[in-house]
């Protein structure tokens, strides 16, 4: 198969983008569910998605699997996730290797989160203690890789300040990082000055807005508490209003995404990744709102 188009052509053709985010299935029932919700999302023509990396690398192999899945049967451009986590150089160096023999030319390129039930990164033996330094393997590696990092609106929660954080994404960036993706936010005004920010700071390669349409309450309480983003009162009011109406709750969240989406648009961002959490339901609706 012919190797994938860099995401950053995508970028300089200057038009809004859209690409979606999976995680990959515990087991091959869940790998079944996975293909029908790409079938369904094939119908919004996502310019990319990507694959996340479980965390301690449990689910590489899936996540190789689900990459090669989206890419061959619904010609995705397909950008897996590759994480520090529980890897040495050597490991990391021959994982590049076969993402790149298998035509991938895009990675979002992540220190990664602690195993489960641990709170303290720890770097692997020879291995890497930041996402700079695994853009500068990867970039090494195979250069012609196209690479996106994660960025915190909001400050990464081990950071001890966003200016902190923010000198550590341009050493990312500088590393060879071709774009930026954010974590969730639920108030624009929080991304408009991250990019303000970003921008003082000598960051100037694209800054993608990530989107979560609320789900649940208690769900996104969690993800928000998890990667320290705040969930405005407004928001938080109308889910609770929206107590246990399942339906209702996901037409908040829907609509308070759509909105979010359309002024972010009006004000130049790039193009929107959307957290998805492996349902297409939100993700179409969407489609369909900024559509009408």
């Amino acid at each position: 198969m012919t190797p994938d188009r860099p995401i950053s052509e995508l970028f300089a053709e200057r038009r809004v983008l859209r690409s979606l985010e999976f995680f990959p299935p515990k087991d091959d029932a869940g790998v079944e569910a996975l293909r029908a919700t790409a079938q369904a999302l094939r119908r919004m023509q996502p310019d990319f998605v990507s694959v996340t990396y479980g965390a301690g690398g449990t689910t590489r192999d899936r996540t190789a699997q689900v990459s090669a899945l989206l890419r061959s049967e619904f010609g995705f451009t397909v950008m897996p996730h590759l994480t520090c986590v529980g890897h040495s150089r050597a490991e990391l160096s021959a994982l590049a290797d076969r993402i790149h023999g298998g035509g991938f030319r895009n990675i979002m390129t992540l220190r990664g989160d602690p195993p489960k039930g641990t709170t303290e990164f720890k770097v692997a033996t020879d291995g890497l203690r930041h996402a700079s330094e695994l853009a500068e393997l990867l970039k090494a590696r195979h250069n012609d890789f196209c690479l996106g990092v994660a960025g915190y609106p909001e400050k990464h929660p081990e950071a001890p300040s966003l200016e902190a954080d923010l000198t550590h994404l341009r050493r990312k960036v500088d590393a060879g990082a071709a774009f930026v993706t954010t974590q969730l936010f639920f108030d624009n005004a929080v991304y408009y000055r991250f990019v303000e920010k970003c921008r003082a700071a000598g960051i100037t390669v694209p800054i993608v807005p990530g989107i979560m349409p609320v789900l649940s309450l208690k769900q996104i309480q969690r993800f928000t508490q998890m990667c320290g983003a705040t969930l405005p009162e407004q928001l938080t009011k109308r889910l609770e209003a929206a107590a246990d109406n399942a339906d209702v709750v996901e037409t908040i969240g829907i609509d308070w995404a759509l909105n979010q989406i359309r002024g972010l648009i009006a004000n130049g961002a790039p193009g929107y990744h959307l957290y998805i959490l492996n349902r297409a339901k939100g993700a179409l609706a969407l489609a369909a709102g900024l559509a009408a």
